[in-house]
């Protein structure tokens, strides 16, 4: 069907208005997933407390059991959670080339499947562990030593998410430069 909605947001709204219904449970939050999967993939589609809780401003009667029943079972393990779980870990040094490298395994192996949904989990990990490190090396209340930890970090992951398949050679020539070894020993 061809939708009218420019936003996700409106699509949501198009669609339940299109449905015609009373109340919203289950099922109707269902067809509004898979209107917006259509229109916008699958890594769109926001979990149905997001698509209740944005119906029910819109003055929608709320089956909230229904409702409650299909977020459990959607929130229950998903597909990548598994692989990605504790999978960035930035403690130290060797703990995060550690992390990248399995970050670059999972890479590959969804550029591979062709994966959308699963290199952009893996890319928006890397970013965020990216930020964290980068806004630590920013804070202020933190020593020197944890200043420059995190900066590095950053660096690392910067390089990674620009460049991935060069990674290694890069971090190797790091290693072995004269300021990581003023700086890291």
């Amino acid at each position: 069907m061809a939708w009218q909605s420019r936003t996700k947001t409106d699509l949501i709204i198009e669609v339940w208005e299109k449905l015609d219904c009373e109340s919203v449970g289950a099922a109707e939050i269902e067809a509004i997933s898979v209107a917006v999967d259509a229109e916008y993939g699958a890594a769109a589609v926001d979990p149905p407390m997001v698509i209740a809780r944005l119906l029910a401003d819109e003055g929608a009667v709320l089956r909230h059991a229904e409702i409650m029943r299909l977020h459990v079972d959607r929130a229950s393990d998903g597909p990548y959670d598994a692989a990605l779980r504790n999978l960035v870990q930035i403690d130290d040094l060797d703990s995060a080339a550690s992390s990248i490298r399995k970050l670059e395994n999972l890479r590959r192996k969804y550029k591979a499947e062709n994966d959308r949904d699963g290199l952009r989990l893996v890319l928006d990990m890397a970013l965020r562990a990216k930020k964290t490190a980068a806004a630590a090396a920013a804070r202020a209340d933190i020593d020197a030593g944890e200043k420059i930890f995190n900066a590095e970090i950053s660096a690392w992951l910067t390089v990674w998410l620009q460049t991935p398949d060069i990674f290694d050679s890069w971090l190797d020539l790091r290693r072995d430069s004269a300021d990581y070894r003023s700086k890291f020993g």
